[in-house]
């Protein structure tokens, strides 16, 4: 009997939250993310060293390399960040503390972990934080 592909699985409610299915869903989900990730990052590396053994005599084509440079690093500088939450949420699966908001302990959701498999908040909490983060902003 062939084993069922996980990929083909989508947590649902009428599970038990955070059952063993569920867990490995996004340990397998965060697993995959992350390995593209770093491939990404890698390749970018590879790209951005052999861009850096041509060098212009034309400021122009000077300014606009630094300035893609620029954001190359503040793109990798994401992802290495993003490498960081997806490690915390498989650090969460293992404890078993995923899938429950940070600041109230409820459970964040199923539809909302499949949308953003690092969310630490519940869509209530977020909310809150970012009204908070507006009226800072403002003043």
């Amino acid at each position: 009997m062939a084993k069922k592909s996980i990929k083909k699985y989508t947590p649902n409610t009428k599970e038990k939250y955070m059952c063993a299915k569920h867990k490995k869903y996004f340990a397998e989900k965060l697993t995959a993310w992350r390995r593209e990730i770093v491939k990404s990052n890698n390749d970018n590396v590879v790209l951005s060293n052999l861009d850096d053994n041509i060098s212009s005599a034309d400021i122009v084509d000077q300014a606009s390399s630094y300035t893609e440079k620029n954001v190359e690093m503040r793109a990798s500088n994401r992802r290495r960040k993003l490498v960081n939450k997806i490690d915390q949420a498989l650090k969460k699966i293992k404890d078993g503390t995923y899938g429950y908001c940070e600041e109230t302990g409820e459970p964040i959701g199923l539809k909302r972990l499949i949308a953003r498999p690092i969310a630490t908040l519940s869509i209530e909490a977020q909310e809150r934080h970012e009204k908070e983060e507006k009226i800072y902003a403002a003043n």
